[in-house]
This record gives structure tokens, sequence and C-alpha cells, in this order.
């Protein structure tokens, strides 16, 4: 299991932004950094301030990943055909726990992690206890039967906040989401704006 390394109400605060979407996120009331001096952050960023910031951003959105995980992704997003950002949008989106937050059994990516490594999770009826475990177009991700009362569950169905995207088939009365799809960037339903294309540029020049 990936180390939490940072509160997620402190990476909303550090970037100035809402990631998540979420209705208690501290930037609604304050956008800028934590700590005493976070008011003072308002200097304009360089190209590779702008680049790494963009880097922090997408990782941290997925549950503050490691940077040795991240970067892992991106090279196997290199070595892909086609457009590296959008590969890299797709590799994080078929992450386990990415697509048990996008089908709405849980309410943050923090509880995703958490849910699929307690076991609450089985992929084509196969229990899978793995976060970053990949999943592929038609695999079929349910909540353990025993597992669907639990109040996260239940408190994250009715969330308002959030839709489930369209590369998704969630049927929330039997609990069961199908991965129909690999996103696009475009596709994927990012509360604020994503920039992959900095990420590349980014790893390019460090």
């Amino acid at each position: 299991m990936t180390k939490r390394t940072s509160a997620k109400y402190k990476i909303d605060r550090r970037m100035g932004e809402n990631i998540w979407g979420r209705a208690k996120s501290p930037v609604n009331k304050r956008e800028y950094g934590p700590g005493q001096h976070g008011q003072r952050r308002k200097n304009k960023l360089s190209d590779f301030g702008t680049q790494l910031r963009a880097k922090q951003k997408l990782k941290g959105y997925y549950g503050d990943l490691t940077e040795k995980q991240f970067r892992r992704i991106f090279s196997e997003a290199e070595r892909q055909r086609g457009d590296t950002g959008e590969m890299l949008i797709g590799l994080l989106e078929r992450r386990l726990d990415a697509v048990v937050f996008r089908a709405k059994f849980v309410p943050t990516i923090w509880a995703a992690r958490q849910f699929v490594n307690h076991g609450h999770v089985t992929v084509n009826g196969q229990r899978v206890n793995i976060a970053s475990y990949r999943v592929k177009e038609g695999d079929v991700i349910a909540v353990r039967e025993k597992s669907r009362q639990l109040a996260i569950v239940l408190e994250a169905v009715g969330l308002a906040e959030r839709d489930v995207p369209d590369y998704i088939e969630v049927d929330h009365n039997k609990m069961t989401a199908t991965f129909v799809r690999t996103p696009a960037l475009g596709d994927v339903p990012y509360a604020v704006q994503m920039e992959p294309n900095l990420v590349v540029e980014y790893y390019a020049q460090n």
C-alpha cells in the first residue's frame, strides 16, 4: 500500500485549486497555500515551475502517488504509440482505485485505495486487493456482497457533487461497474484543468 504522504486538503491548498471539486475543500474559502507564509506565495511561476506544478497536481489527484510510481506510469505511456499525455491519462484512469472512485463506490480516491486494499472489490468475479491493478476494457468491477452496506459505500452513491463518466457503465443496485473503454483527456471529468502536455515537457527536461 502506498504511504499517504500528505493530507488531501493540504494538496488543494498547496495547488490553490479544489482539484477534486469537493464541497468541503478549504480552497472554497481561501485560495492560498498552507502555513503562515501561504498568502505571500503569489510569484509568477517559471516554465519549470509551471511544469512541476502540473505534474504535482496530476500526481496528487490520483492519491498522491509516489514519484517512483508516477514516473513508471509515465515511462510506460511514453513507450506507447500516440500522444504521450493522452496515454498517461488513459493509464491513470485504468488503475483499479481510480475506477472504483469514478464508479462512485467510495467518496474519495484515498478511500478507493483503502477499499481495494482491504479486499472489498472483485474484478471479473475474482477478488483483487492491489489498488494499482490495471483494468482492461470489458472488465467488470464489483463491490463484494458483504461490503455493499458499508456506510462509506452508501454515502458515496448518494453524492451529488460528481457524476459517473460515460466510459464506465455502473449499476448501483448490483454495485457493479463495467470499464467500457480507455478515456481520452477530454472524457475525464476533472474538476480543474489538467495539463499532461506540461508533464511530458517536465520529464523531457529532467
